[in-house]
């Protein structure tokens, strides 16, 4: 079973530490339910405090120690209040012994410290940006992006970004499918793009806002040629108007926001769906195969018949 350790540093956060566990601790197998993530909280063996806007609301004794981190497949760090020597090694360690490290919010500055940031591009959250590119010129850092995949490393912004972080992961694990179910049992997005902006108006669209109904729209007729125009005359506003909005409260355009929902349509169709590629296509309004791909190839970095090979029943 993939192992993921979680690190609790002295002062971590304590929503980020129990938002990230959680999201692997409901990631389970479609078909037997057996979970797919053996998730462990590591820390030093004084114990750790955890904290909630600064405050230490309580110091938590952990069953697991930092050096049973250094064996995990998979590391994160969630934001801590100072960078412990014992935190950094523990994350050297584990790079080194090939683990998958990922960061939330200020843990950047952890994997910052260990050097396994050099030369990669990376993110935090929005207030600490400028200090992690001032403390680490080798760091590539990324001024508002939700969250950054380097392969073996992933750096995330706050705390929201941080589930986004983690969902995505799961996601890169398993698919589309377990993806899904999981943010369906945590009432969240199913999907944010990395490359997302941090700071919009409001991250995550709510019940009854005014582009709700447009959105199940565009949902149920992803197989049409929509565009601007016609996304536009259904939500009953100008184009310009409807760009506004869409930035606003969603940090995309509309056609992206569109993209993005038919590669995801693709993708639960070519999990659970026995569909050549060229009725995927059509199935989500991409038209050719060959459109399909592009959008798939700069979305996810593979190819259809890949995805399918590797999350298909």
């Amino acid at each position: 079973m993939h192992r993921v350790a979680i690190l609790a540093i002295e002062g971590v956060v304590g929503l980020e530490l129990a938002s990230a566990a959680h999201v692997f601790a409901l990631a389970t197998d479609p078909g037997t339910g057996d979970s797919l993530y053996d998730v462990q909280i590591c820390g030093p063996p004084s114990g750790s405090a955890v904290t909630a806007g600064g405050r230490e609301i309580m110091r938590a004794q952990l069953p697991y120690a930092f050096e049973d981190a250094t064996t995990a497949d998979t590391v994160i760090v969630p934001a801590p209040s100072i960078e412990a020597a014992d935190a950094i090694a523990t994350v050297q360690q584990a790079h080194a012994n090939g683990a998958r490290i990922a960061s939330i919010c200020t843990g950047a500055f952890i994997l910052a410290a260990a050097g396994i940031l050099d030369g990669r591009r990376a993110t935090t959250h929005w207030a600490h940006a400028a200090e992690l590119a001032r403390r680490f010129p080798a760091v590539d850092v990324t001024h508002g992006e939700l969250y950054v995949d380097q392969g073996d490393v992933l750096t995330s912004a706050g705390v929201t970004a941080g589930l986004d972080l983690c969902l995505y992961l799961v996601r890169r694990d398993h698919g589309s499918g377990v993806a899904s179910t999981v943010a369906r049992r945590m009432v969240m997005p199913p999907h944010r793009s990395g490359g997302q902006a941090q700071y919009i108006t409001t991250p995550i669209v709510a019940s009854g806002n005014s582009l709700q109904p447009v959105m199940h729209w565009m949902e149920e007729h992803l197989a049409e040629p929509l565009t601007l125009a016609t996304i536009a005359a259904e939500a009953s506003v100008s184009t310009r108007t409807l760009s506004r909005q869409f930035r606003d409260q969603t940090g995309e355009s509309p056609l992206q926001w569109l993209i993005r929902l038919r590669v995801h349509r693709a993708q639960e169709l070519l999990e659970a769906t026995d569909l050549g590629v060229e009725q995927v296509a059509a199935a989500c309004g991409f038209g050719t195969s060959v459109v399909l791909r592009q959008h798939f190839a700069k979305t996810l970095g593979t190819n259809p018949t890949a995805y399918r090979r590797t999350f298909g029943r």
